[in-house]
């Protein structure tokens, strides 16, 4: 399941969101001319790796300073492989802009990457014995469509589906999507609780931390925003619906 389109118009240029993809390219570009040995050392440098958080000891024994602040930010401009970095700038472009018209473009900052950090603390939190860095936009990005859940639940989104080896697309309500998307987390994040916790693989439980992070303080972040989306918000219903949940 992989969004393709939505159906929000954008109002205004969504500088901050092309500047914060264009600091995960930057940081990749650069992962890419390290060798593994270097790339593994930069992981577990920048990277979240929760039992530097939770076991201190474990942590100044293999030289990580315990409780580093830097890692959660840091961590979420770093990727694992193309695959990793291009799945995420994409589910970024399809949902930040609107948001970012909604909040104006330093609000909307500050909401990346606090929900960032929230999910990274959540990640810490549902798998406190993990040496294993966890790196990626996701966390923040899950945000960012908790605030689209809250803010253009009756949006259209075009999702690819692969079946056997060909792609379906369907058109579906944002509402339904998003939920669904979430519910994969949950159950994903279910899944990991009952395996040993030092295999790497999907942050599903940042994921929906994050999410539910945008969910609960969009409409916080939002109050007295002068965003575009937040002056034009009846001006509009593209594809002939209205997007926006009644106020």
């Amino acid at each position: 399941m992989f969004p393709i389109q939505d159906s929000v118009p954008r109002r205004c240029p969504p500088l901050m969101m092309w500047a914060i993809m264009a600091v995960n390219v930057f940081f990749f570009l650069l992962e890419t001319r390290l060798g593994p040995h270097g790339l593994q050392k930069l992981f577990y440098l920048y990277g979240v790796v929760p039992a530097r958080y939770t076991h201190p000891e474990w942590a100044s024994w293999v030289g990580l300073a315990p409780g580093a602040i830097l890692p959660l930010f840091t961590a979420m401009f770093l990727h694992g492989s193309w695959l990793h970095i291009i799945g995420n700038m994409w589910t970024l472009w399809i949902f930040g802009d609107n948001i970012e018209d909604e909040l104006g473009h330093f609000r909307f900052l500050v909401f990346y990457l606090c929900c960032g950090l929230v999910a990274s603390v959540v990640q810490i939190i549902t798998n406190a014995g993990s040496t294993i860095p966890v790196v990626g936009a996701s966390g923040a990005i899950a945000g960012v469509m908790g605030a689209y859940y809250v803010l253009f639940p009756t949006a259209r989104i075009i999702m690819m589906v692969p079946i056997l080896f060909f792609p379906f697309f369907f058109e579906v309500p944002a509402i339904f999507f998003l939920a669904l998307w979430f519910m994969q987390q949950l159950f994903g994040g279910a899944l990991s609780l009952a395996g040993p916790k030092t295999v790497g693989g999907i942050a599903w439980w940042a994921h929906a931390g994050g999410f539910l992070f945008g969910i609960l303080t969009i409409k916080m972040f939002r109050a007295g925003a002068t965003g575009c989306g937040a002056r034009f918000s009846d001006e509009y219903t593209p594809w002939g619906i209205d997007t926006r949940w009644p106020q």
